[in-house]
């Protein structure tokens, strides 16, 4: 995940956890915006991204990336700003055709190469300061590309979204682990909405995903935008 500087040591923590695990995810069979497998749309809400140069913000361990390569033949770039995040993906598919993971800032990334066609984060966007990332993203891709992400909308405490722009603690919880602390944008749709239409995005939808089980508070945005 790419986290703009002050909460890069979560990640690293996470990652690191990780690899003494040893744990891999498995390449997907399709793109799941929430927690929950086969819940919500999938990669169709990115449109035809065949032959297109596709930007993965906050590629973890490169499972998403490497789905969107051989699934539906995108050359993708994974950007993490985790080192040990970065590692893992390198580690598992440093070689796949189609995908390159760079490990830096996605707003300093963005900066410096080609625009893309592209964008998509899972559950990641939101760990990073939108005032820091979203006018990066707006040069950073070309005029009528997609912007798909997904966002926390309601935690596992069933705290809902803020009405203000500002971070707030959440945890990244593993099995039988310590949950690491980190800061989260979790906003309103309205807000996200008014942040990415001052930063030349138009948003097209938001849906509010829900898993399987009616006891679970949990509630993630998903959120489809077009670069003006």
């Amino acid at each position: 995940m790419t986290a703009h500087p002050p909460d890069v040591p979560a990640w690293t923590v996470y990652g690191q956890r990780q690899l003494e695990r040893g744990y891999s995810p498995p390449v997907p069979d399709r793109i799941d915006w929430g927690f929950w497998p086969g819940v919500g749309p999938g990669t169709e809400v990115l449109g035809d991204i065949r032959g297109r140069r596709i930007l993965d913000i906050g590629s973890g361990p490169g499972h998403h990336a490497v789905h969107l390569a051989r699934a539906h033949g995108a050359r993708v770039d994974g950007v993490d700003l985790s080192s040990t995040q970065h590692r893992r993906a390198v580690g598992d598919h440093g070689d796949e055709p189609g995908v390159r993971f760079v490990c830096a800032d996605v707003a300093e990334h963005l900066r410096r190469t080609e625009p893309y066609e592209a964008a998509c984060a899972l559950r990641t966007l939101a760990c990073i300061d939108p005032a820091h990332l979203l006018p990066a993203l707006r040069n950073g891709l070309l005029p009528g590309a997609p912007l798909v992400f997904s966002a926390l909308h309601t935690d596992a405490d069933g705290q809902g979204p803020s009405g203000v722009v500002a971070p707030r603690r959440e945890y990244i919880r593993l099995r039988d682990e310590e949950p690491i602390p980190t800061q989260m944008w979790c906003l309103s749709p309205q807000l996200w909405e008014d942040l990415l239409s001052a930063q030349g995005f138009e948003v097209e939808e938001v849906a509010l995903l829900t898993g399987p089980d009616p006891a679970d508070p949990v509630i993630v945005q998903l959120l489809r935008a077009r670069r003006r």
